[in-house]
C-alpha cells in the first residue's frame, strides 16, 4: 500500500512538473522558424553561408580541373583570363579550384573544431556546474589553464607534438574552444540549479543524470549553439593563420591562409593571388558571425529588437 502511494506521488510530481515545463516554455518550433525568418542579419548570413558552402562542395566538381595541375607557360595571369576564371598562381594553378578546395578545408576545420568544442564543452560545463564539489574543482582548474594560453601557442604546441596537418589543428583550436564553452555553460548550469523546476525534479526523486538530460540540457543547448557559432569564425581565422605560417594544411592540399602566404611575394605583380583568398576569408567568418548575431536575437529575449521589426508578431 505504501509503495503504491509512493509510486503516485512520483507520477504526480512528474506530471505536475512537466505542465510546469510546458507553461514555462516560451516558444514553439514554428514561432522560432518565424523568428529565423525575420531575423535579417540571420538570413543574410545564411544565405552568404550556404553560397560559399555550395562553392566549397562543388566548385572543384563543376569546374572539372585539378587543383595540383600546373602550366609554367601561364603563371601570374589576372583574373578573366582564357581558361582561367580567377587568373593562375606563381605554378600556373587555377586559382578559382584552389579557391574551392581551400573553402573546403576551411569548412571541415570549422566543423570539426565547432562538433568537438560543442560536444565537450557542454558535457564539462553540465558536469562542472551541477555536480559541483571536488567535480567542479577539477574542470575549472583545467579549463583554466587550458584558457590561459594563446590559441596559437597550443596550436604550435600540438603540431609540435603530433605533426603537421589538419588533426593538430583540430585538436588545439577546438581545446581552447571548449574551454570556452564550458564557461559560459557552467554559469548557466549554476543559474539554473537555482529554479523552481529543477528543486521540483529533486523533490520528485529524480535521477542527477535524468534532470542533467531532461531539464538541465535541453534549457542550455541554445546559449551553447550561438557561441559556437561565434567559435566557426575563430576556427576559420585560426586555421588560415596556421597554415599562413605553414602548420596548417600540407602542399598539395590548398588553404586560403596558405594561398595568402603564397601570393605575397608577387603583390605587385598579380595581387589578386593573395587578395582573393583574403576576401573569401572575410566573407566566410562575416556570413558566420551574422548567423551568430541573427541566433542570439531569436534566442535570448533580452537581445531581441522588437522595436526595431526584427521580432515583431
Amino acid at each position: 500500500m505504501v509503495a503504491e502511494q509512493t509510486s503516485t506521488h512520483i507520477e504526480e510530481w512528474n506530471r505536475q512538473l512537466a505542465e510546469y515545463e510546458e507553461s514555462q516554455h516560451v516558444d514553439g518550433f514554428k514561432r522560432v522558424l518565424s523568428r529565423m525568418r525575420r531575423n535579417k542579419l540571420l538570413v543574410l548570413g545564411s544565405a552568404l553561408g550556404l553560397v560559399l558552402l555550395g562553392a566549397g562542395i562543388f566548385g572543384p566538381w563543376i569546374s572539372g580541373v585539378n587543383y595540383t595541375a600546373q602550366n609554367f607557360q601561364k603563371t601570374h595571369l589576372p583574373p578573366g583570363s582564357e581558361g582561367y576564371l580567377l587568373g593562375s598562381d606563381g605554378l600556373g594553378r587555377d586559382i578559382a579550384v584552389r579557391l574551392f578546395m581551400g573553402l573546403r578545408v576551411s569548412l571541415i576545420v570549422a566543423a570539426g573544431v565547432t562538433a568537438l568544442a560543442l560536444v565537450a564543452g557542454i558535457v564539462l560545463g553540465m558536469a562542472s556546474g551541477f555536480l559541483g564539489g571536488w567535480t567542479d574543482r577539477g574542470i575549472r582548474g583545467v579549463v583554466d589553464f587550458v584558457w590561459g594560453f594563446p590559441l596559437i601557442l597550443v596550436a604550435v604546441l600540438f603540431a609540435g607534438g603530433l605533426g603537421e596537418g589538419l588533426f593538430p589543428v583540430i585538436l588545439a583550436v577546438g581545446l581552447v574552444n571548449t574551454a570556452a564553452i564550458a564557461r559560459v555553460v557552467r554559469g548557466e548550469v549554476l543559474a539554473l540549479s537555482e529554479k523552481e523546476f529543477i528543486e521540483a525534479a529533486r523533490a520528485g526523486g529524480l535521477s542527477t543524470f535524468r534532470i542533467m538530460w531532461r531539464h538541465i540540457f535541453p534549457n542550455i543547448l541554445a546559449p551553447a549553439l550561438v557561441l559556437a557559432s561565434y567559435y566557426v569564425a575563430v576556427a576559420v581565422i585560426a586555421e588560415a593563420a596556421l597554415s599562413f605560417i605553414g602548420l596548417g594544411a600540407q602542399p598539395p592540399t590548398p588553404s586560403l591562409g596558405q594561398m595568402v602566404a603564397d601570393g605575397r611575394n608577387f603583390l605587385r605583380l598579380n595581387h589578386w593571388e593573395s587578395t582573393l583568398p583574403g576576401i573569401t576569408i572575410v566573407i566566410l567568418v562575416l556570413s558566420v558571425s551574422l548567423i551568430g548575431d541573427g541566433l542570439r536575437d531569436v534566442f535570448d529575449p533580452r537581445l531581441r529588437h522588437e522595436a526595431k521589426g526584427i521580432d515583431r508578431e
